[in-house]
């Protein structure tokens, strides 16, 4: 993986991007890009990257993603919605792939139809699918696999960033007793960390069941202490949440110790100063 220079130099610089946001095409998000867009640059940020949840094959959690026959559509549409904002904010396409084990070729010629700049791995416990195949009976195995998962899939190189990191914590939450499966997941992000994947902080954690950003500040800081790069986005499914809790999850990142966030563009990592981060947000010009 290659990296861009520091994308923040001016403290009044608009820099940060909204990472992680879906549009109608996913079937449980509302609102259309442009109305994401204009909440973004409310909030002070440089732009977004729509990252609508892909197609899989054989009907896989269809209620909840964009159909086959209508990827290209999606792909026009974020063309559509960049061509409308040029000059005022900057708009680029992305996915967020669901990583289920034996799909990876199928994901591989998935992630050729666009020009992509951020592509998210996710693994969700929620879906049906997912539990029927890999939920026998033990809960706690169950958040082990979920863990492993996200190391798998950091593995295929076919993902940017890994999504919501600690997701599973949701699902029956008096079951997850985190100092236990810690050493569990301190193995998973090593395994992360040698393929250098970036990892989330995605602020919607704070309206689940267990209401923290995914992953929780423990979590984060074995990641800092890995040197993981970290990506903030708000998974954002209506308008009014583009860039929501940014300015929190930036305060938590420095708090652990983290001095940089990152944005992909074409794929391509680019750092940004947390300082200047935040000064961008707290600035006069991006109100």
């Amino acid at each position: 993986m290659h990296y861009g220079s520091v994308v923040a130099h001016m403290k009044d610089e608009r820099v940060l991007y909204e990472t992680h946001m879906h549009t109608p095409l996913c079937r449980h998000a509302m609102g259309e890009p442009s109305e994401y867009a204009a909440v973004a640059l409310d909030r002070g940020l440089k732009g977004i990257i729509v990252t609508c949840h892909n197609p899989i094959p054989n009907g896989y959690s269809a209620s909840v993603r964009m159909r086959e026959s209508e990827f290209e559509e999606y792909v026009a549409l974020v063309d559509r919605t960049r061509r409308d904002w040029e000059g005022t904010l900057d708009v680029r396409l992305g996915l967020e792939t669901d990583f289920v084990p034996g799909t990876e070729d199928y994901i591989r010629e998935l992630h050729k139809r666009g020009p992509f700049h951020h592509i998210l791995g996710s693994v969700h416990p929620q879906i049906p699918e997912y539990r029927e195949m890999y939920f026998h009976g033990d809960m706690k195995e169950y958040q082990r696999t979920y863990f492993t998962h996200l190391a798998e899939a950091a593995e295929t190189g076919l993902f940017d960033t890994l999504s919501h990191p600690d997701l599973i914590k949701n699902i029956q939450p008096l079951t997850y007793d985190l100092e236990e499966l810690m050493p569990h997941i301190c193995e998973c992000l090593d395994r992360i960390a040698s393929v250098g994947t970036a990892m989330e902080l995605n602020t919607s954690g704070l309206y689940k069941t267990v209401q923290e950003m995914n992953p929780s500040p423990a979590i984060l800081a074995e990641i800092l202490e890995r040197d993981i790069p970290v990506v903030i986005g708000a998974d954002a499914h209506e308008p009014r949440r583009a860039g929501d809790q940014f300015v929190e999850a930036l305060e938590l990142l420095a708090t652990i110790g983290f001095t940089e966030t990152n944005i992909f563009l074409e794929r391509i990592r680019h750092p940004i100063a947390i300082e200047d981060a935040l000064a961008s947000l707290r600035s006069p010009t991006a109100s």
